[in-house]
């Protein structure tokens, strides 16, 4: 679609990744996240203040100005007072450092001679102490992607944030479960080339995540942000990818919607555009029509307003699919809790806005028929904020391209919406209640533990002698079954079970996690197959009901006639059967036993027979 390095494309991801680990990071709550037992809640409110340089943080500010109640449910098992701030860290959970420095050492990183855990601040509420947990564990790594080197630039060891239960009006309600749970935050560097090689690595990193089979498994558990800009643009970080296959279509729409950014940016330039202040219009709209702005004042609310100069044509630019910049605008005005605002780029008829009501706005506002304007109406705490912030988004627009964290907004358009301004650089200082740790002998008795992700493809194509199967199956969620029980399997056996856990897993669209009953249970029709009891067909067949129940598979087997015929079993059905030429005896024997026949068997017969 582009070329990118003409564009100035920069763009670098940010992989989140749950450890398997009996207890939390900093505590020795149960990390499972199982369904515990709610015994109540407590709640926090959000405020920015100046850092040690004497500035506040623009993204620290606009959360403030939300003034959102934060609602923390706490679990019997789940939750502790670490969690909620009200007791110091234990010592740092060492099964979860010790495979936070394996995946480092995959990843052919530098570790650190000393770890110092760090308060990083968190400004979306999502954990009660507004800051993360974070260390540093490794520097200037690598992983090969297509004989490529791609740059790993850093590694921490961190708490998972609070989960989202609930979003009302004015209030988060978080669940503290799956806080403090131990993850890995590995960040690449910013020179990935284009989209699918985004793409390409996030999934390459994933792989060896889950090769070390020490990393949670399931929905939720692996998270990717990605970091992107252009030449003239900002960096913006995009989270809330649920399908990492989709990430490079996110990165090419982010592209587009930066390029034409650029371009309104240079024609207001132009224009000598300008934002005016804004001003109490209410009175203007005190006989409306408009339900929106009746309802408003109704309400005591308020409605506010300020003048675009330069602006007319613009604010319906459309910089993504079915996104303008007025969307983005609207979007600053809606962290304020506002539905949104009405601009002139739109049709005002629609909105039951008079001409008389026009004409007066613009002359209060000071702008000519040729310039813009917004209108926000409501609660007017909220209004004002929104005015505010729709203001600044139309200022930027004017400057360049906001730095910004943005969200998924619709899967299927792959187009995001701001959650925040970018925070500051200046996020981080020392945890004083807990030691630094000096790493040398963690990693002495973690010296051979490294995961070679080449090896173990290398490997598997020994095993396995299909390029496709194997890329097929170390991506697969299920890769962990492959490496639990193929060890005692012949090659025959696992190349079947490697078809299972990829084409007929697929098939089942199974949406959690084989429990170890499961696993076992696949174990054991796979060695029926092995032992030549039952025939690869019939095997595929047994899987899907050994999973989905507890009866017995000697049950299954017969009820299902799944049972495979043998030798002398072959030898009777030939011979009552009258066929013309081996051919369509072949075919008449496999319609009548499509679950039951080894095909190599039936040849060998049919063979020995004519």
């Amino acid at each position: 679609m582009y070329n990118y390095e003409e564009l100035g494309f920069k763009c670098g991801l940010e992989i989140h990744q749950r450890l398997k680990s009996k207890g939390k990071l900093f505590c020795s709550c149960d990390s499972s996240i199982s369904n515990d037992m709610e015994i109540g809640e407590v709640f926090r409110y959000q405020r920015a203040v100046a850092g040690e340089l004497g500035s506040v943080d623009i993204a620290a500010e606009v959360e403030s100005e939300k003034r959102s109640r934060y609602i923390y449910k706490i679990y019997d098992r789940s939750t502790c007072l670490v969690d909620i701030d009200e007791e110091p860290p234990h010592q740092i959970n060492q099964e979860a450092l010790m495979t936070a420095l394996i995946i480092a050492k995959s990843l052919n990183m530098h570790i650190v001679d000393e770890i110092q855990v760090m308060r990083k601040m968190v400004l979306d509420g999502s954990d009660p102490t507004s800051f993360q947990r974070s260390a540093l564990i490794g520097l200037d790594g690598y992983i090969k992607l297509n004989s490529k080197e791609m740059g790993i630039s850093s590694a921490f060891l961190e708490e998972e944030s609070a989960g989202i239960l609930e979003k009302k009006e004015n209030a988060v309600i978080y669940s503290t479960q799956r806080l403090g749970v131990p993850l890995i935050e590995i960040d690449t560097d910013p020179t990935i080339a284009n989209p699918t090689e985004a793409r390409d690595l996030a999934m390459r990193i994933g792989i060896l995540l889950r090769l070390t089979n020490r990393v949670q498994r399931g929905i939720g558990s692996i998270r990717q942000d990605v970091n992107v800009s252009i030449k003239d643009g900002n960096r913006v970080e995009i989270k809330g990818f649920q399908q990492i296959e989709d990430i490079d279509k996110f990165i090419e729409n982010e592209v587009t919607r930066q390029k034409r950014l650029i371009e309104i940016r240079d024609e207001l330039s132009s224009r000598r555009a300008s934002v005016k202040e804004i001003i109490d219009v209410t009175s203007v709209f005190k006989d409306t029509k408009s339900k929106i702005i009746r309802s408003a004042i109704d309400n005591n609310g308020l409605v506010l307003a300020f003048g675009l100069e330069g602006f007319k044509g613009l604010l319906g630019r459309e910089v993504n699919p079915d996104r303008r910049l007025g969307s983005e605008i609207s979007d600053y005005a809606k962290l304020a809790g506002l539905n949104g605002i009405i601009h002139s780029d739109e049709d005002l008829n629609r909105y039951m806005i008079s001409e008389s009501e026009i004409k007066e706005l613009i002359s209060r506002l000071g702008i000519s028929k040729d310039d813009s304007f917004i209108i926000v109406a409501g609660d007017p705490g909220k209004v004002k904020n929104a005015a505010k912030l729709a203001k600044m988004r139309a200022e930027l627009a004017i400057k360049q391209v906001p730095k910004e964290t943005r969200a998924v907004l619709d899967q299927k358009r792959f187009t995001t919406k701001v959650l925040r301004p970018l925070p500051g650089s200046s996020r981080m200082y020392p945890e004083t209640d807990i030691k630094p740790i000096r790493t040398v002998y963690i990693l002495k008795e973690i010296e051979d533990q490294r995961v070679d992700i080449d090896k173990v493809e290398s490997d598997l194509y020994k095993e396995l002698g299909n390029k496709e199967l194997i890329n097929n199956l170390i991506r697969s969620r299920y890769f962990y079954i492959y490496q639990e029980i193929s060890s005692a399997l012949d090659i025959r056996a696992k190349q079947a079970l490697a078809i299972i856990l990829t084409q007929v897993f697929n098939e089942l669209r199974l949406s959690e996690d084989i429990d170890e009953e499961g696993i076992n249970r696949i174990k054991s029709s796979i060695e029926l197959y092995q032992q030549n009891k039952i025939t690869r067909k019939a095997l595929f067949e047994l899987v899907k009901y050994a999973i989905s129940s507890s009866e017995p598979l000697e049950l299954i087997i017969k009820d299902k006639r799944l049972y495979k015929l043998s030798i002398e079993d072959l030898r009777r059905e030939i011979a009552s059967l009258n066929a013309s030429s081996p051919d369509i005896l072949k075919r008449g024997l496999l319609k009548r036993y499509p679950l039951n026949i080894d095909i190599e068997e039936l040849d060998k017969v049919i063979k020995e027979i004519s």
